[in-house]
This record gives C-alpha cells, structure tokens and sequence, in this order.
C-alpha cells in the first residue's frame, strides 16, 4: 500500500483518541513503549541530607506511607542514627511524600504502587514486588556481588541516570 491509496477516513477515529489521550496527559505506554522516565524532582535540603550517604532515591520510588515511616525513624535508619531537625526532617518527608509513587504521573511509579499492598511498607526499593518483578528473573546472584554493581541498592550501577528517574531499559548497561 502506498501512501496516496491510504483512506483518511479508517484513521481519524485512531488519531482522535491519540489527540485525546494527549490532551488529557493520561498516557499510560505498556512497558517498552516509551522511555519510563520518573519526573524530574529537587530539593536542596533532601539532596544534601541524603546524598552524603548514598545515592539519591527518586521519589516516585515508594509509596508515601513508607516514606513517612522512614523519616520518623531516623534514629534507626539502616543502621545508622540520623540527626535532622524537625524542620529539615518535616520539608524532606512533605518533599517524598508529595512525589511518592501513588502521587506521581508516570507509569512505572503507577505500577509500583499498584504492586505493594496495602499492609506492606517496605523500606527499601528492594522489597517492592515490582523491583522483583523487574530483576529477578533477569539479574542471577552474581552480578549483584560484582564489585562494579555493589549490591541490589546501587540502582546507579546499572541504570546510570537513576537519580534523574531514568529506569529506561534501552540505557541499562549492566557493569562487568
């Protein structure tokens, strides 16, 4: 078929609802599709209180209710104690929580919260069913023990453009 012989009319119902999902900002792409890019979040106090210690963990990541339990127990944070005033502490956890994965726009961060229950709330990124579902069939044992990679929360590793929300899977390079 070439393009002169292609029927206008067979199309416009496909291009009204491309134009109607993209004015209403409610496009949700199976996996593959488009790049799943969390949106790009700052703040200058998380930014420095927390990646002094360890990379920064977008957001969109985990859902709200584990964020607030993790800054409420500062003192017990991965086995370290953490101190932040109340009022570094409140601005850091209105900040994740305003960007918590139910609150964000983007699909991965949707999956993720659909993929924790409602009881759960996991600490880590790790224990997220979807962190399981993404890697575990794909990534064996020994290449989290590779000295490049470091273990399961060095997201960086692998996905070097983590901090910025970008898990595309076309970026990955999986370190030797």
């Amino acid at each position: 078929m070439t393009f002169s012989t292609i029927q206008p009319r067979r199309f416009l119902p496909t291009i009204g609802l491309i134009l109607a999902i993209g004015v209403s900002g409610v496009l949700h792409a199976s996996e593959g599709e488009v790049p799943q890019i969390l949106a790009a979040v700052d703040n200058a106090k998380w930014r420095a209180e927390c990646s002094g210690c360890h990379m920064l963990y977008h957001p969109a990541l985990l859902p709200e209710r584990s964020w607030r339990k993790m800054m409420s127990g500062l003192d017990q944070h991965f086995g370290k104690q953490l101190k932040l005033n109340a009022t570094a502490q409140k601005e850091i956890t209105d900040f994740l929580v305003a960007h918590a994965a139910e609150r964000s726009n983007s699909s991965r961060a949707q999956r993720i919260a659909k993929s924790t229950q409602a009881d759960q709330i996991p600490l880590r990124i790790t224990e997220t069913a979807y962190f399981s579902l993404q890697h575990h069939d794909d990534i064996g044992a020994e290449v989290w023990q590779r000295p490049a990679v470091g273990g399961k929360a060095n997201c960086k590793a692998c996905h070097a453009e983590a901090e910025k929300g970008n898990f595309d899977e076309k970026a990955i390079r999986i370190p030797r």
